[in-house]
C-alpha cells in the first residue's frame, strides 16, 4: 500500500481517537477507561423518566467505546504492517473502503456476509 495512504490513514485515525476520547469524557468516561457513572439525582420528573434517559446515554458511550477501540486497533494495524488486510478471509480491503471508512476491519465481500 502507499505510504501516503498510509500516511493519510494514521492522521485520520488518530484524529478520530482524540475526538473520540473527548467526547468520551464529556459523558463521563475517563481515558483508558469504560466505567460510566451519571449523575441522575437533580432535574428529572420521574424514574421512568430516568431510566429511559440513562439508557440512551448508556447505548450511546457504548458506540463511541467501539468506534474508539476501532481506530486504535487499526492504528495497531498500521504499526503491524497488516492494515488494509480483511479480518474474516485475509484479502486486501479495497482502497476506496478503507478511505471511507480507516477503521473498518471487513471487505465488502465479507462485511455483506456478516449482515
Amino acid at each position: 500500500m502507499d505510504q501516503q495512504v498510509l500516511d493519510h490513514a494514521r492522521a485520520h485515525l488518530e484524529a478520530e481517537k482524540e475526538t473520540l476520547g473527548r467526547q468520551l469524557a464529556e459523558h463521563g468516561v475517563e481515558a483508558g477507561g469504560d466505567g460510566l457513572e451519571v449523575d441522575t439525582t437533580e432535574g428529572f420528573a420521574d424514574s421512568a423518566q430516568v431510566t429511559a434517559e440513562r439508557s440512551q446515554l448508556i447505548s450511546m458511550v457504548q458506540q463511541l467505546l467501539a468506534r474508539q477501540r476501532d481506530a486504535i486497533d487499526a492504528l495497531g494495524k498500521l504499526e503491524a504492517g497488516t492494515y488494509g488486510k480483511c479480518e474474516n478471509c485475509g484479502k486486501d480491503i479495497p482502497l476506496e473502503r478503507l478511505q471511507a471508512i480507516p477503521a473498518t476491519r471487513l471487505c465488502m465481500e465479507c462485511k455483506q456476509l456478516a449482515e
